[in-house]
């Protein structure tokens, strides 16, 4: 390039319209210069033709020619620009992936140091120069590199998303606030952005501790299940081992009763054999003596002699039978049907030590007691009294029927207690919905919000269904357990002195509160005044 040259600057040289050193320039009248295919673009998109400069309009498109001095000197430029690039970019790095790449660089892409919100492009150290020089470029906004130019720019209006619309939390640009979102409440980018970001934050911390809370509801739930496993290994191995000794009781019965039989069996086979002995030696003795009578010329001695009884039993029917056959079978028979009772006992026993360790502590309520209902200081016992107290009919008493319910009450997880019943020929137990009704005659069924059992007429035990059931039970308990599990629905009874199961409700629907609920029933000469007793319970872990 000439010395005089070297006094002219590149955005001398630099088309107004794309910015960049001349390609093909030209002149118009008025004296602009354009890139050929700059303006010629320009007045095709534009109803006047004018220039893009000064604003002269022209009645007619002037016809332009290239302005050679131009184009030359625009080409040494050009050159100037590409050498300089050539040899600043071997100084420059290529960009990695994951970096931002040059947008202008052609073949190798180096790394961009910049990104222009004007033009839309990234730019390496030697392309970003004009931005930086030229001062049609300097007013463009750059920022550190970025991809994706085109999403930060608004669809509607082409111009760059600088604003926050916390109504309909989204990013818009300034005409956006004229137009969609005119009343909407409109942020600066960065207001919103940490508001966004407090809010993210705040929201990310509540789920940190969520799951922390989580993981110490699992690990805690492991120790549970641990301590379940072994609590359950513990009753197997309870089970087991006494059915286990079971079958070898029976086993060492059988083998006894085995070994009697043989050797009854053996004691008549000697009889036999003793008593054939003694018919044989005598069979030989007859024998010998016939041989000698026949040696006799007395006839008439030997003739009285050959009359004398000979053994006459018959021992064609007499066999020793096999004692052993059938006797496993039967023994078999035998030990699965008590195995099969020692199994509903067994299991039934650890469930009600299963059971017993979710025993509450619940106490009669005095407001909800029948006024002839006499309770104890301590809220442990009821009885029926002869005299009806003046008490208020409060909406909890219960004034037809002789009923106390507890003042707790369970919405969740399991219960259990027990009531002691002895000496009693009438009672009702179990447990009621904190809405059922309390005044006049009652319903007492689940569907009526009661799940209870009963006794009457000293032996007759019902559970309280829809009908009722009669329940066979093998000993009269003195002491009845309680045990409720909320969210599975069930509601069991159990005779707790001798550990059987007297009646479960299963698949039942709790969505409210339960109270355990108590009836002495009625008195009859004196008959059936023993009172009903909660009971501490009595179990070990």
């Amino acid at each position: 390039m000439s010395a005089a040259s070297c006094l002219l600057t590149e955005d001398q040289f630099l088309c107004s319209i794309c910015l960049v050193v001349f390609t093909d320039p030209v002149s118009t009248p008025c004296g602009h210069n354009f890139c050929q295919t700059c303006i010629t673009q320009h007045w095709n998109v534009n109803v006047q033709t004018q220039c893009p400069n000064c604003k002269k309009v022209f009645n007619t498109r002037p016809e332009l020619q290239v302005n050679t001095f131009i184009s030359e000197m625009a080409a040494q430029f050009r050159q100037s620009a590409q050498q300089k690039a050539s040899s600043s970019s071997s100084e420059q790095q290529a960009a990695k992936p994951g970096e931002v790449p040059c947008d202008v660089c052609t073949g190798t892409k180096l790394k961009a140091l910049k990104s222009c919100l004007v033009c839309l492009d990234s730019y390496c150290e030697t392309h970003l120069e004009p931005h930086l020089t030229t001062s049609g470029l300097k007013r463009h906004q750059l920022i550190d590199p970025v991809e994706n130019l085109e999403a930060r720019m608004c669809t509607k209006h082409d111009k760059l998303l600088e604003l926050f619309c916390k109504t309909d939390q989204m990013c818009v640009c300034k005409l956006c606030t004229v137009s969609d979102h005119k009343t909407h409440d409109v942020v600066p980018l960065k207001e919103g952005y940490e508001g966004k970001k407090a809010e993210l934050v705040a929201e990310i911390q509540q789920m940190i501790q969520k799951r922390e809370l989580k993981i110490q509801e699992i690990k805690h739930s492991v120790k549970i299940s641990e301590k379940d496993a072994d609590r359950e290994i513990a009753d197997g191995v309870q089970v087991f081992t006494a059915l286990m000794k079971s079958v070898e009781r029976r086993m060492n019965e059988l083998i006894d009763t085995i070994k009697e039989k043989q050797r009854k069996t053996e004691k008549q086979a000697e009889g036999f054999i003793k008593e054939l002995e003694e018919e044989l030696s005598e069979l030989k003795k007859r024998s010998t003596e016939v041989e000698q009578l026949s040696r006799s010329e007395d006839h008439l001695q030997s003739f009285r002699t050959l009359n004398t009884a000979t053994p006459t039993k018959n021992w064609t029917r007499v066999s020793i039978r096999l004692p052993h056959e059938g006797t496993v079978r039967r023994a078999v028979n035998q030990l699965e049907e008590t195995l099969s009772k020692q199994m509903k006992k067994l299991i039934t026993e650890v469930e009600l030590k299963r059971v017993q360790q979710s025993a509450v502590d619940v106490t009669l309520d005095p407001d909800t007691a029948h006024p002839k209902l006499i309770l104890s200081d301590d809220g442990k016992q009821v009885k029926l009294g002869v005299v009806k107290k003046n008490l208020p009919d409060n909406p909890e008493r219960f004034n037809y029927l002789v009923n106390v319910l507890t003042k707790q009450s369970f919405s969740s997880g399991r219960f259990y207690y027990e009531v002691q019943v002895k000496e009693k020929t009438d009672w009702e137990l179990g447990v009621v919905r904190e809405s059922i009704n309390r005044k006049g005659s009652i319903t007492t069924t689940p569907q009526e919000g009661y799940w209870m059992i009963c006794l009457s007429n000293e032996n007759e035990y019902k559970a309280l269904t829809d009908p009722s059931v009669r329940l066979s039970l093998k000993s009269r308990p003195q002491k009845v357990g309680v045990f409720v599990d909320y969210e599975e629905g069930l509601v069991s009874f159990y005779d707790v002195d001798a550990a059987a199961l007297i009646y479960s409700f299963t698949g039942c629907c709790f969505t409210e509160k339960l109270h355990p609920f108590f009836s002495p029933c009625l008195n009859s000469k004196g008959i059936n005044s023993a009172p009903l007793i909660i009971s501490p319970v009595n179990h070990t872990e």
